[in-house]
This record gives structure tokens, C-alpha cells and sequence, in this order.
């Protein structure tokens, strides 16, 4: 059937766009800039360069209005509170004595001044930095970054779409500066902080900007009505304004739900609405509300948080709903492209057929435009296209890769017996300290050390073939070595082997995994200039051979102390991979613990005493309505106790979590029924330890006393005093003393003052504590 026209011809957008460029020029620049190798105008230079290639590329492949002030030196949220003038005191200095240098300030920290606090952005492995906020918080606009970006586009020759985190968002995300009342609400500044916003909006009109987007994902969330109000009331003065650009307010992630309504009758010019994620939700939801008369919807049909094809055919039948329901209709990804990597055109080494399952940023791109040409002209005008995309879809539905009858079969014999220890915690804890023999407040590491220069290189003269095999282990043997001997005279306690033959701590299981594929060039912002390489998840997982056997019992013939396996949870094995579509995440997260079990098995059966199996995105992964909790948190849970609990008592099962809002899943912690839990606290003054006690957690936790993601190194009195507020909430029997998280990304000299900074201020307040604790 031919769709007919759109009474407005539709067109082709994007919410943002990913940052680094091809080859990850912007890591490149930043961090030769962090070490006084690239100038401050070089680094402005690749900047530049990097924003007018992706509006150059945006604009050929036939998308009209580009996004601009998307493009971050680290992240989008800390942009915007320079935007606002919300920086801390502690950074105020820094900032005006240089912007940049202050920016990365309260970006990362320096020696003398700890950064903001980092979290992760709903429910992706983004991370943002959080807003400090207070009573005291004065707004001002500072709105340079913003104008000058809109007005460099312009002068290419671009319509430009400035992207601003909207207010209500903001606001929702901030949380009490150090100092300030825990019950402190940031959204109390609200009607401080919207003069701020029209004097922003008003400096891009004044640029030349004919619409500025405001992204509000935080309406997708469970909404007090009083956030619906000031959300109501937010919408009602911006789009009251008579100096201002036509107002685009942006959701994404999920369903509106009660904040359509709210923002439909909002005197803004448009919406964009999610019609992925959110299932028939926002259909339905659009048409309940009458629709949006007279405004522009920009409908989110094609994923974009994910890399494999669009149906066409699907998309079609919900724009073609969705036209009688607003005065134009025009065709988006669902999010930010920021979520995919670039071009998986660049994949060679993918199977072709394979491939053509795959859309990244850049084939996204021709998807949407493909989809607004058969809108706008009708699909006879895209009829090679929608027949391609029907026979790839087809190939992917019939592949084999999908589907292995064993790996099937194996998953539906599961019994609840088998997602259970067997023994009780006080019974296991018992055990494990007569067997371990640790003293009080142990300590270690997450498991990671850092990746030096030496490392990279041997892996790419192994992959150059510079080197052989051999020649490859024996570096890898001798950095274990290094690692062990240095953990040794710091005095740790329970040893990790470093992860040196580790690329990343999801991609290098993915690779020894069936029914996953690996990326060259796949990268993904997790934070700053950190770059992950998401594997894809597309078939039936299974473990042909031991996985981290070899080099953890190697570890171990070094050293008479505990050494730690170290393995990747079930969740985070899902959530920092592009997932499978096609059946219930439940499903393959069975599938994903019962290859862990065998590891953790075969680590036992190897002579290894303490094993971590890593879930840092089990909260990331949680739904954004609290109606879908309970399920997604059961099938979470089971999927850690299922690859858990087939060892003895005696062996001691850690897990590790970082940046995130655990408060939220106390309770699911708890049901992990982990012996050990390790968890980021150095940012968050140890939150998470009075969560835990008010929870009545019973078991064992390390919230961490370093925070790894600054270049800091955390002075002996300093991890000392978080100590004191961390056996405040958890008594010295059960308290563990670590970093936040792996080491892998900072440096040696840094890295080693830091742990035995660490093990000085364990040794310290051991010395502190009364007789009885033990």
C-alpha cells in the first residue's frame, strides 16, 4: 500500500550526534591537551573540525535542521551548568582564571579539589556529572558556547537546531551541594533558574537559530505532581516568552504518560516523543491527547540505542498513524545518536551478511531519510529500499548464529535450586574467614590495573604479528608479576592479577563467548574520553573453554594471599553490549550466567578461594517506571545467583557495582546473596554505606575510599576519614577497604601512592578500634 504524502512534506533529524569522530580525534586532542602536548587552540581547532564534518555528513545524507551545542569537551549536563553559571565554589577560582582548565576541573578534579559527582545518565552506561546545587545557587546565563556553535553553523551554510538539557531535567538531576540539607530539593530553584533559560533562548534567536530543542528525558520517569506542575509551569513561561525561538521539547528512553498531556498543552511549537522504547505507549497516549494541533512532531521511529536495522515496514505504519495527529510530522531516531558508534561501514572484519544487519550513527542517519522520503512522497519512491530491508530482516529472523538447540535446552532445565548457595550467609561467612584468614577492614582492589602503553603495544604487535604467541604471553607474565609484587610489599590483602590481557572487561568475554561478534571500530562515549567498544549479542551464548583460568591460577602460584577470579556479570555482559532484539532479556541473561557458572566452577576447581563476578549495571539497567521493577529485578538477581551458586561454602563470591544511584536497589543487592559487595562511595561521601545500613544489609561491603576517575591521589588522612564515616553505617567486621573501581585507566605513579595511601589508612584506624571487633 502507498502512504499518501504528508500534508507538510516530512523531513529527516537527529537529536545529537556522537562526538569523537572517526578515529577518535577529540580523546586524542583532550587527553594530549591534559598533558601539555596540544595547545588549548589545537584542541579548539580539532573541535571544530570534528563539528563541521558531522553537520557536513548530517546535511548530504538529507537531514534539514543539524543539532548543535551537542558537542561536549567532556559532557552535555556539565555544559550546561557553565551554561547556568551553577559552579561550585570550591571550582570558582579555576573557572575564572581559565574556562577550559576550570572546566576540566570540576570535570575530573585536581590535587587540591575534588570533582563533581558522576552518574550515570538514565538508564544507558553514559555517565553525567551531577549538578551541585543549594539554597545559596545564584543563576547567571553564560550562554557562549551555545551561540557561538549555532553561529558557526550557520556560517557553513547549516540550519542549526541548538540542543539545551531543559530546565526541569536539570533541576531533577542535581542534588544537594556538599554542605547543604540531604532534603534540600534542587527543583525548588526552579523560578530562579527559568529567567536564566529565556535569557539563553533569547541570545540564540538573537543568533540566528530558528528552533532550539530543550531535552526533558526526565518526564519519562514516575513524576510527583508537583514536578508535573512546575514542569506545566516551566513550558507555560519559556513558550510565553515573545523573545525566543520556536521551542522544541524533547523526550526520550520511555513513555511520556501524564507529561504528554502537559507538555501538549504547553504553548511550545513541537515535541519529539520516543516510539520505540515506549511500545505503542506514546501512540496511544498522543491520540488520547487529541494530538498536537498546529505543532511539529518529531517522531523517534528508528532506535537509537541500538545497532541492528529498522524495520521500514513497521515505521511506516506508525508515522503514517501519527500524521493526523500534528500539523507535520518529522522523522527522528528515538534518542541521541550519541548511544551507537559511528559507521559500520568501517566493520571489516564482520561477516558481509552479517553486516547488513547493522546501523550505526551514520547508517541511522540514511534510515531516517529514507523513512521521511516515503512519508513525505509516498513509499513507491523507497521501493528497493523497503525490499532490501525486508530481505535483511529475513536473513537475521532465519540465520543460524541465532539459535543452538543446546544452549536452549540447558536454559529450560533450570531449577530454582540451582539460583541457590547452599548454605546461609552466617553459615558461608563463617567458613570463608576460617578458611581466608583475613584480618579486620581487608583490602584490595576491584580487579584492573592500569593499562600502560607497553600493554597496547604488545596487543597490537600480536595482532601485527610482530610478535607471536608466545612472545605476547610471556609480556603478559611479566606484568602479572609486576602487579603481584607491587600488591605484596603495599601490604593488600586479597590480590587481584591486574587484567593485563584484558581489552575491556566486557569485549574480552564477548570474544571467548559464542553467539557474539566483536567491533574494530565500534567505539562509544561511557564518560569524558573514556571509549568502550560495546560488543554485539546475536545469537545463543555459550563457553566452548575456560575463559580466565589460566591466568588467574598463574596469578596464584605467585603468591600464598588470596588472588581474586575476576568475571564479568550476566547484567553488565547484556547492558554493555548491543543486545539481541529478538527474545525476552531475561532469556538471554540465563543463557549468558550459566557460561559464568561453568567459569566460576572451573575457578574453584582450579584452587581459587575468592571469586568477583562483576554487576555495575545492574542499577543502569533498571526500567524508568517503577511499574517494571519488579520484574526486570527478577530475572536480574537470578541471573547472578544462577552463574554463583554452584560452589562450596567456603568460597567467597564478590561483586562490584560503581556510579550509580544505589539507594534505588538496596534491596536487589541483597537478594543477590553475594558475600562481599564493593561499591563507588568516594564521590558520594559514602551515601551508599548509610543506604546499606538503613536497608539493614547483612553482609559484607567495600564502599570504595578512592576515587578512580580523578587524577587525585587521595592523602592517607583523607581515605582515612571516609573509613570513619563508612564504619558510622557498617560495623568493622563486615567493612572492606578499596577504590571505587578498576584501576585500568589511571596511571602507575599515581596508582601506587593511592593503595598505599589506601593500606596506611586501613592500618590506621585497625589500630583505632577496640579489642572486641574482632
Amino acid at each position: 500500500m502507498t502512504a499518501k504524502p504528508a500534508a507538510a512534506a516530512a523531513r529527516a533529524t537527529v537529536y545529537g550526534y556522537p562526538r569523537q569522530g572517526p578515529n577518535r580525534e577529540l580523546k586524542k586532542a583532550i587527553e594530549g591537551y591534559w598533558k601539555g602536548r596540544v595547545t588549548a587552540d589545537a584542541l579548539r581547532a580539532t573541535a571544530a573540525e570534528l563539528r563541521r564534518g558531522t553537520w557536513q555528513q548530517l546535511a548530504e545524507a538529507g537531514v534539514h535542521d543539524v543539532p548543535t551545542g551537542d558537542f561536549s569537551y567532556y559532557d552535555h549536563v556539565l555544559d550546561t551548568s557553565v551554561m547556568v553559571g551553577a559552579v561550585p565554589g570550591r571550582h570558582r577560582a579555576a573557572v575564572d582564571a581559565d574556562a577550559l582548565d576550570g572546566y576540566f576541573a570540576m570535570a575530573r578534579g585536581t590535587q587540591d579539589v575534588a570533582p563533581l559527582e558522576m552518574t550515570k545518565w538514565f538508564d544507558t552506561n553514559y555517565h553525567y556529572l551531577v549538578p551541585e546545587l543549594g539554597p545559596d545557587t545564584v543563576f547567571t546565563a553564560e550562554s557562549a558556547k551555545q551561540v557561538a556553535e549555532c553561529a558557526e553553523a550557520l556560517a557553513l551554510g547549516h540550519t542549526p537546531r541548538p540542543v539545551l538539557v531543559g530546565p526541569i531535567t536539570y533541576l531533577l538531576l542535581a542534588k544537594p551541594a556538599p554542605g547543604v540539607a540531604a532534603d534540600f530539593e534542587p527543583l525548588t530553584l526552579l523560578d530562579r533558574l527559568l529567567p536564566v533559560y529565556a535569557e539563553v533562548l533569547a541570545d540564540l534567536r538573537a543568533a540566528g537559530a530558528e528552533w532550539v530543542q530543550l531535552d526533558e528525558p526526565a518526564l519519562v520517569q514516575d513524576r510527583t505532581p508537583a514536578e508535573l506542575n512546575a514542569a506545566a509551569r516551566a513550558y507555560r513561561e519559556l513558550g510565553g516568552l515573545a523573545d525566543r525561538p520556536k521551542l522544541l521539547v524533547a523526550s526520550y528512553f520511555g513513555r511520556l504518560g501524564e507529561a504528554l498531556t502537559v507538555l501538549a498543552k504547553a504553548p511550545v511549537d513541537g515535541l519529539a516523543l520516543d516510539f520505540t522504547e515506549s511500545g505503542a505507549g506514546n501512540l496511544d497516549d498522543l491520540a488520547a491527547a487529541g494530538g498536537l494541533p498546529g505543532k511539529r512532531l518529531v517522531a523517534g521511529v528508528v532506535n537509537g540505542r541500538n545497532i541492528w536495522i529498522n524495520d521500514h515496514e513497521k515505521s511506516l505504519a506508525t508515522l503514517g498513524t501519527l500524521l493526523g495527529l500534528a500539523d507535520r510530522v518529522d522523522v527522528s531516531a528515538s534518542c541521541s545518536l550519541l548511544h551507537v558508534p559511528l559507521d559500520a561501514d568501517a566493520e571489516r572484519d564482520i561477516d558481509p551478511q552479517i553486516a547488513r544487519w547493522l546501523a550505526f550513527a551514520r547508517q541511522k542517519t540514511e534510515e531516517i531519510v529514507v523513512l521521511a522520503r516515503g512519508l513525505a512522497d509516498g513509499t513507491d519512491t523507497i521501493a528497493a529500499e523497503l525490499a532490501a530491508n525486508r530481505a535483511d530482516l529475513a536473513s537475521r529472523a532465519g540465520a543460524a548464529l541465532t539459535r543452538d538447540p543446546a544452549v536452549r535446552a540447558r536454559t529450560a532445565a533450570v531449577t530454582d535450586a540451582d539460583g541457590r548457595r547452599s548454605q546461609p550467609y552466617t553459615e558461608r561467612s563463617a567458613a570463608q574467614r576460617a578458611h581466608l584468614g583475613l584480618p579486620l577492614l581487608p583490602t584490595t582492589t576491584i580487579g584492573s590495573f592500569p593499562q600502560t602503553t607497553e600493554l597496547r603495544t604488545a596487543r597490537a604487535d600480536l595482532r601485527a604479528g610482530r610478535i607471536d604467541e608466545a612472545g605476547y604471553e610471556e609480556r603478559i607474565k611479566d606484568e602479572i608479576r609486576e602487579v603481584l609484587s607491587f600488591q605484596e610489599k603495599a601490604g593488600l590483602d586479597v590480590l587481584v592479577h591486574g587484567e593485563p590481557e584484558r581489552n575491556d572487561m566486557v569485549q574480552y568475554f564477548a570474544e571467548q563467548l559464542t553467539g557474539y561478534l566483536a567491533t574494530q571500530h565500534g567505539w562509544v562515549q561511557s564518560y569524558g574520553t573514556r571509549y568502550v567498544r560495546p560488543p554485539v549479542l546475536a545469537g545463543d551464548i555459550s563457553r566452548p573453554e575456560p575463559m580466565t583460568v589460566r591466568w588467574t591460577t598463574y596469578a596464584q602460584s605467585l603468591t600464598a594471599r588470596p588472588v581474586k577470579g575476576m568475571l564479568t556479570g550476566p547484567v553488565t555482559m547484556l547492558a554493555w553490549s548491543f543486545v539481541r532484539d529478538d527474545q525476552p532479556l531475561g532469556d538471554t541473561a540465563r543463557q549468558v550466567a550459566l557460561a559464568l557458572r561453568d567459569e566460576v566452577n572451573d575457578l574453584e576447581a582450579s584452587g581459587t578461594s575468592v571469586i568477583q563476578v562483576d554487576e555495575p549495571a545492574l542499577r543502569e539497567t533498571l526500567p524508568l517506571r517503577a511499574a517494571e521493577h519488579a520484574a526486570y529485578l527478577e530475572w536480574a538477581t537470578e541471573s547472578f545467583r544462577l552463574a554463583t551458586s554452584g560452589v562450596r561454602p567456603d568460597t567467597q563470591i564478590h561483586t562490584h557495582m560503581c556510579y550509580a544511584e544505589f539507594g534505588d536497589i538496596v534491596q536487589a543487592i541483597d537478594d543477590l546473596d553475594a558475600d562481599v559487595i564493593s561499591l563507588e562511595a568516594a564521590r558520594s561521601h559514602m551515601q551508599v554505606a548509610r543506604e546499606l545500613a538503613a536497608h539493614g544489609y547483612p553482609r559484607e561491603a567495600g564502599p570504595g575510599v578512592y576515587d578512580i576517575h580523578s587524577p587525585r591521589i587521595p592523602s592517607t588522612e583523607e581515605a582515612a576519614a571516609l573509613l570513619r564515616k563508612g564504619l558510622e553505617a557498617i560495623p568493622a567486621s563486615r567493612l572492606w577497604v578499596n577504590p571505587d573501581c578498576g584501576l585500568k585507566t589511571r596511571g602507575w605513579p599515581e596508582t601506587r601512592a593511592s593503595l598505599e595511601n589506601l593500606v596506611a589508612a586501613a592500618r590506621e584506624i585497625r589500630a583505632e578500634l577496640p579489642t572486641e571487633a574482632a
